[in-house]
């Protein structure tokens, strides 16, 4: 047994998403950090995080990535499509609405896996399911009237835009884990971010180049590289790479209710760091899409029953 495989044995998936949710809640904030274009904080995040887990992918991992049939290959190439969707979308977002809303909506990604699953996977959506769907959907309207009314969120915001963003980057986060969630069961660990954050990286360049976005690495000093760098090592390394290791050994519904705890860490971190204090109607509506999604994630089926 390799040194990676026993630690992987020892390591308890539940402490691991805990790890997890403590390092994606850091990602609005050091993306609010950034003064770079939001395509380009997605592109150098997903090209660290690439970067970083490259070598054990070549040495440790080579055969596995060898292995890879078309099939899987080209499943893996549009999760990675979806995932630079998700960035791009909730990026943007983050530009024009509070990191309380943008963080909140782009985490009711549960609620279009359920709906996801159900037309493309025929699995069953249940009363419970469907209720908590209407639930958090109430919720998202009023976060979403709440900041045309209150004015609150940025100088010059456009909450309504920015919270549009951020469900684009939730139905694209739902499409992420709908492509990857049965890859993941036969395709190890490292060589399925790695081709997937690979493919997202090469979407995103392409999506900063048609923008008319500056990539080129002398654009931006140093301040803004360790950003870039902080991005990959904290939300990605261990938040979304912790998350895929985990969707392997935790049930998909007890892995979006623990998410849950993003949008309240980065709600506090905001306040913490950027004076950003959520008002009123960014925390009763946000109250009801957390309660909605427990709600929806919790009432899916049990796979084993």
């Amino acid at each position: 047994m390799t040194r990676l495989a026993a630690l992987e044995r020892r390591t308890p998936p539940m402490a691991a998403l805990a790890v997890s949710v403590v390092a994606i809640s850091t990602s609005a904030i050091l993306v609010r950090f950034s003064d770079a274009p939001s395509v380009v904080k997605a592109l150098y995040r997903v090209v660290f995080t690439t970067l970083l887990l490259a070598p054990l992918a070549v040495t440790r991992y080579r055969d596995d990535l060898r292995a890879l049939s078309v099939r899987d290959a080209g499943v893996a190439a549009v999760t990675g499509v979806a995932l630079a969707a998700h960035f791009a979308a909730w990026f943007e977002s983050l530009e024009w609405t509070t990191v309380a809303a943008s963080v909140t909506l782009v985490q009711s990604q549960p609620l279009f896996v359920a709906v996801g699953a159900a037309v493309l996977l025929d699995e069953t959506v249940n009363r419970r399911m469907v209720a908590g769907i209407l639930v958090a959907v109430v919720g998202v309207a009023v976060m979403s009237l709440g900041g045309l009314l209150s004015g609150a969120a940025l100088a010059g915001a456009r909450p309504l835009y920015g919270n549009a963003l951020a469900l684009v980057g939730a139905v694209m986060a739902a499409g992420y884990v709908l492509a990857g969630r049965s890859l993941r069961q036969r395709v190890a660990l490292v060589p399925y971010v790695t081709v997937v954050y690979s493919v997202c990286a090469v979407v995103l360049l392409g999506v900063a180049v048609a923008d008319g976005a500056t990539v080129a690495p002398t654009a931006y000093p140093a301040e803004e590289w360790l950003l870039f760098l902080g991005m990959a090592v904290g939300p990605g390394v261990f938040g979304h790479t912790v998350i895929n290791w985990a969707l392997k050994y935790v049930e998909s519904s007890v892995v979006s209710v623990t998410l849950l705890g993003e949008p309240v860490g980065s709600t506090l971190l905001a306040l913490a760091l950027l004076d950003e204090v959520p008002d009123a109607f960014t925390v009763a509506g946000g109250a009801v899409v957390l309660a909605g999604i427990y709600v929806t994630a919790t009432g899916r089926p049990d796979p084993d029953g």
